[in-house]
């Protein structure tokens, strides 16, 4: 049964890694990877010295932090949330509308953020014309991309994402309430000194792999957000690389790029995973 599994990742996660030796060579696609000249390091003096790198690098660093910080409490804060609920109609109506999103494309999100935001015809400028506030054009403004980028990641995340902290939440031993309840303490009470504590090597470990995706980006939601209008502040390490080696056909200068960027990632998730073992005691290895 893990077999397809194996496959997958070796075929498509593990076998493409070779591939990586074009940062460090001029790479020809006539020529091939064995064909094309060896450069060295030249291709990663290229990116610390260009002038667009290091904005890119400043703006993925910024949205990944907002959404690390808005982002993933939210789910936990959701997940506790409908673990209160005691109408299971409306927990499971609840439950279904958080997740569906995440099942629908970026390309059709992304459209219907537009219109949503839309300072024309969307119900968000709407409410605010209503409020006696002028229009804003979310989506092209420079102050509100960011948050733009970090509400609908939230949207659509957030109800997936809830699924293994409510799994976690499941496991509790019922008895642990039933204590609780016989000692006088209310839901709040509860909720941080039994459903928090009991689900916190969860929250550790998923914190640490989100610790390793600050290097990363979105791809597919910037992308279809951007405009010219916001590049200075929404232009990325994934749309950067885009740029360079698909429409630039600067084949080698995008995969240093991409090599610095997973050499990153890999960082910080050891970094991570160490000060959460010495600091918790739990890891994930």
């Amino acid at each position: 049964m893990l077999l397809p599994v194996l496959a997958y990742f070796f075929i498509f996660h593990y076998g493409p890694m070779w591939g990586m030796l074009i940062a460090f060579k001029d790479f020809y696609p006539l020529r091939g990877f064995f064909g094309s000249p060896w450069v060295g390091f030249k291709h990663f003096g290229d990116l610390f010295s260009g002038l667009y790198f290091f904005p890119v690098l400043r703006n993925t660093l910024i949205i990944s932090f907002l959404k690390l910080i808005f982002g993933f409490p939210a789910p936990i804060i959701l997940a506790v949330m409908l673990n209160e609920v005691r109408h299971m109609y409306f927990k499971r109506t609840i439950q279904t509308i958080s997740y569906l999103p995440h099942f629908i494309s970026w390309v059709v999100l992304a459209g219907l953020v537009i219109e949503i935001l839309s300072p024309s015809r969307g119900p968000v400028n709407w409410l605010l014309q209503v409020l006696g506030i002028k229009p804003v054009f979310f989506v092209a403004s420079k102050p509100w991309f960011r948050p733009v980028l970090v509400l609908s990641s939230i949207w659509r995340e957030i109800g997936w994402q809830s699924i293994i902290f409510l799994a976690a939440i499941s496991n509790i031993d019922p008895e642990l309430y039933d204590v609780a309840d016989i000692d006088g303490a209310g839901r709040l009470r509860k909720i941080f000194s039994i459903t928090i504590p009991a689900i916190f090597p969860v929250i550790v470990i998923l914190f640490i792999f989100a610790t390793g995706r600050i290097i990363n980006d979105d791809f597919e939601q910037i992308l279809n957000l951007l405009n010219p209008l916001v590049m200075e502040v929404g232009d990325v390490i994934m749309t950067y690389t885009f740029r360079e080696g698909i429409q630039k056909l600067n084949y080698s200068y995008a995969s240093a790029v991409g090599f610095f960027k997973n050499g990153v990632s890999l960082l910080l998730v050891l970094t991570a995973n160490s000060i959460a073992r010495r600091m918790t005691g739990h890891s994930v290895w």
